[in-house]
């Protein structure tokens, strides 16, 4: 290699280099040079930051008109009385009552419903002691003969102290929930001889 194109080489990378650590960062925690700046800075708009594509400003939209979440049903009965006469009559739950569901549905129970409704059902939860008044057991005359459309739809909406389940429990979880709560209305009306719990042990196994 020729002498002079090697030295003028190497002269162009240390005027290069000397220009690079000579710049003076506005930021001092800067990352430096970047040579891909989309990989540093997304182009997209970050959830519930300001967005000037939008009159409102707002990046969060909401979705349109008549969707619904991939893999949800939507309850077809409004909340009215109307709404809850037709859920009664009409809505069914979809899964079986089988040994399986029913046990998955006591798993449901005892994470959102045993804290005001009881172990069995009864109303007796640790928290229903310091409400105004506890939930009826659900194998008094006020339940055992509620439609599991009726389960449903205050699920849905909630009814008196008990509010909406619905941002809690999924459409499945709500279904599951219902075959077991259906177990805690027939405590003590076929055997007055068993214990509640004994009695929805026996529900749960026989399905």
């Amino acid at each position: 290699m020729n002498k002079k194109y090697f030295f003028l080489a190497l002269s162009s990378l240390i005027i290069a280099l000397s220009l690079f650590s000579s710049c003076k960062r506005n930021n001092p925690d800067s990352a430096g040079v970047e040579y891909m700046p989309d990989m540093y800075r997304s182009p997209s708009y970050e959830d519930n930051s300001v967005n000037p594509l939008f009159a409102d400003s707002m990046t969060d939209r909401v979705p349109v008109k008549g969707t619904v979440p991939v893999g949800f049903t939507p309850f077809p009965f409004p909340f009215s009385t109307d709404g809850l006469a037709n859920a009664s009559k009409y809505w069914k739950d979809p899964f079986p009552a089988s040994p399986e569901v029913v046990a998955q549905g006591k798993a449901i129970f005892d994470i959102y419903c045993i804290h005001c409704h009881g172990a069995t059902g009864m109303g007796d939860g640790k928290v229903a002691a310091k409400l105004p008044g506890p939930p009826p057991p659900y194998s008094g005359a006020a339940l055992r003969n509620i439609t599991e459309g009726e389960i449903y739809y205050t699920l849905e909406y909630g009814k008196n102290l008990m509010g909406s389940h619905a941002s809690q429990l999924s459409v499945d979880q709500r279904c599951k929930l219902i075959r077991y709560v259906q177990t805690l209305q027939k405590l003590g009306q076929s055997d007055s001889t068993k214990t509640a719990t004994a009695a929805a042990k026996d529900s749960v196994k026989k399905g």
